[in-house]
């Protein structure tokens, strides 16, 4: 049975990748900090998990053993990280390091990061310049990116059998934080109106962990060194995920496209990217990938979990377990979206 290592295993690429590589027949070993983290359907389906740091020489090397046929890494954030990993991946068939479109500039040097947002003139190809490589902290605005970029540098110019994969907007089961709230908190609180700045026309390319998981399983087939992107097959519109959330959940609301004139703090929903952000993915197609589903066929799980997570306060407003409240700090002024000059009295 072929062996596949997979380190930070248990978030939600990892976990996606297992669940993909086990259902194929391979023998998946998990590697991360917390086995309460492990999900119970990996374990039940044959998962091994290996508590160990992945960032901790000894115990990357001691989880790594006698060898793996496939080595993925999802915690690869700096170029230490990197040099670390470097001994295992010259020695495995083939090895996948999930980076980020976080790393592409656009002409005038602006990344999604940045203070200002960046302006693609169109999809973005895997050649499209990138930041210059960087050190420092990784968990900034302005070192994330960065510090991918020389991450991969370190392994590409290795001459490993190492494939980059630069993912968009990851959604999946445990996305953490969980987009998707933004439009099924409203849902659940039967909102009547839906407000969309940008006309509703801003999008922000998703990847679904189920596609990225079948990117992954496509490159464990043909190892090389190469960078892909990695996307959904389609990149909807903030106002057509709105639509596809709303249906799954059986509501109805009167949109309201913003322009340019609102208050910019009104309908800037997760997605909100204008120009729109799209990732070419004709690179992986023509390794072989071909993708699960489009947005509406892969996030239908991580709507309906967030439904189950969800509880009904005393005042009938709804609140899910386990999310990130200060990324949604913002985003639930139902009262400044009610006395807007756009939204009719009711």
């Amino acid at each position: 049975m072929t062996r596949a290592l997979v380190l930070g295993g248990t978030g939600v690429i990892g976990s996606a990748i297992a669940r993909r590589l086990l259902a194929a027949g391979w023998a998946v070993d998990l590697v991360a900090r917390d086995p309460n983290r492990l999900p119970f359907d990996l374990a039940a389906a044959g998962a091994r998990f290996i508590a160990a740091d992945r960032h901790n020489e000894a115990a990357l090397a001691a989880a790594y053993g006698p060898g793996a046929d496939l080595l993925v890494d999802c915690l690869c954030f700096s170029a230490d990280h990197a040099r670390q990993l470097l001994p295992f991946a010259k020695d495995a068939s083939s090895t996948v390091v999930i980076s980020s479109k976080a790393v592409y500039v656009d002409d005038a040097g602006r990344h999604v990061n940045s203070a200002v947002a960046p302006r693609f003139p169109g999809p973005i190809q895997e050649t499209n310049p990138t930041l210059a490589p960087g050190t420092g902290d990784y968990n900034t605005r302005d070192g994330y990116g960065a510090n991918k970029v020389a991450a991969e540098q370190v392994l590409l110019d290795s001459g490993a059998p190492v494939t980059v994969l630069r993912a968009s907007k990851v959604h999946g089961r445990g996305a953490r934080p969980p987009r998707e709230w933004y439009f099924v908190k409203r849902a659940l609180d039967r909102r009547p109106h839906i407000l969309l700045a940008g006309y509703g026309a801003g999008a922000d390319h998703p990847t679904a962990a189920a596609n990225l998981a079948a990117l992954v399983e496509t490159v464990a087939a043909h190892p090389g060194s190469r960078i892909l992107n990695s996307a959904d097959p389609d990149a909807p519109t903030g106002r057509r995920i709105a639509g596809i959330i709303a249906d799954r959940l059986n509501h109805a609301w009167t949109e309201i496209l913003l322009d340019e004139t609102a208050d910019p703090t009104l309908g800037n929903h997760p997605w909100n990217a204008c120009p729109p952000i799209v990732l070419d993915t004709t690179a992986a197609l023509n390794l072989g990938y071909r993708p699960v589903g489009d947005y509406a066929t892969t996030v239908t799980e991580a709507i309906d979990r967030l439904v189950e997570s969800a509880v009904a306060s005393p005042a009938g407003t709804w609140h899910a377990a386990g999310i990130d409240q200060d990324f949604f700090a913002d985003s639930f002024d139902y009262s400044a979206e009610d006395a807007s000059p756009h939204v009719s009295p009711r």
